[in-house]
């Protein structure tokens, strides 16, 4: 399923509000309910690699893995499964797996996606604390 540029956001945005409406005074939730990723750096995973179509998303456990997707100029095509792991807007709480079709890819392109998604979330943080 290839989402357009306007339906990521869209997502995005019900998954906020949904995780928000799960979070009522009154409610009471089970311990596995509870979300357990950054905001940031998940909101940033969607941006940097939204040329990419979403397979499966989902907050709780803090996975999402895209279908085969080619880069704005590129000519292969990758794959991502991404793991946020902890609530902290920190590089350990990261995990990104890439791949093409012959294969994972080098470490090189992997920390270079990486470091992509941290330098976002940053940018996401800073800009909604307004610094």
């Amino acid at each position: 399923m290839r989402l357009t540029t306007l339906a990521r956001p869209l997502i995005a945005l019900v998954l906020v509000l949904g995780l928000a409406a799960c979070s009522g005074r009154g409610a009471q939730r089970a311990p596995t309910e509870q979300v357990a990723v950054n905001r940031y750096l998940w909101t940033a995973a969607l941006d940097v690699l939204d040329f990419m179509p979403i397979e499966t998303v989902d907050p709780f456990t803090g996975v999402i893995v895209t279908d085969y997707g080619t880069p704005p100029g590129g000519g292969t095509a990758y794959r991502a499964t991404v793991h946020i792991s902890d609530p902290a807007l920190d590089a350990r709480a990261l995990n990104v797996a890439l791949a093409t079709r012959a294969g994972p890819v080098d470490r090189a392109t992997q920390r270079a996606v990486e470091d992509a998604i941290l330098d976002r979330a940053r940018q996401l943080r800073i800009r909604d604390r307004g610094i």
